[in-house]
């Protein structure tokens, strides 16, 4: 079977193009990042064109990233997708590739964890996801798959988010379901 490799690199255009997206959301949204400079954020992504890359895999799906944080011991600037709703362009998926292969009719195109590693990135935790809801109201009409703890996989479960009623709630599922209103956010260390 020939497989198809992606180049994942983004020509300089668009790099410049991402850095202006991301610069513009940056300035719009500093409550996200008070006490962050954008001047320093783009050097550190100056310097590492595959994370350039998965940043733009989560902005060309829907995601809006921006950066949320930045760890003090790693040096990392914490990016999160920051969309209003469940990124479009990630919705209607299982929750990982186990659950795909266990359907049998009616499979989506792809898992939520499938596609986080495609993109380099990784699906926010239940922890990260009550951080990110400090930020602003998201999921008010949709949901998101976040990173289900193996007690709760191995039996078949998996868990996903949103914000109701001005609360954050978790819920369980089959991790082989699928609904056109749930997606996954990632979140991206660089």
């Amino acid at each position: 079977m020939a497989f198809l490799l992606i180049k994942k690199e983004l020509t300089l255009e668009q790099q410049a193009e991402l850095l202006k997206t991301l610069k513009g959301r940056f300035e719009k949204n500093i409550i996200r990042h008070k006490d962050l400079e954008w001047d320093k954020v783009q050097a550190k992504l100056g310097t590492n064109a595959q994370k350039l890359w998965s940043l733009n895999e989560m902005e060309k799906s829907g995601g809006e990233p921006d950066v949320v944080g930045f760890d003090k011991k790693t040096g990392e600037y914490i990016f999160y997708d920051c969309s209003a709703e469940s990124p479009a362009g990630r919705r209607s998926i299982c929750y990982d590739g186990e659950a795909l292969e266990s359907r049998k009719e009616n499979k989506p195109r792809t898992s939520a964890a499938d596609m986080a590693a495609e993109m380099g990135i990784e699906l926010l935790t239940e922890e990260q996801y009550r951080d990110l809801q400090k930020l602003g109201n998201f999921d008010t009409k949709t949901s998101s798959w976040v990173k289900t703890p193996a007690e709760i996989r191995k039996p078949g479960g998996a868990i996903f988010c949103d914000r109701r009623y001005n609360q954050v709630f978790v819920y369980h599922n089959g991790a082989e379901s699928y609904y056109a209103a749930r997606g996954f956010r990632g979140s991206l260390r660089i």
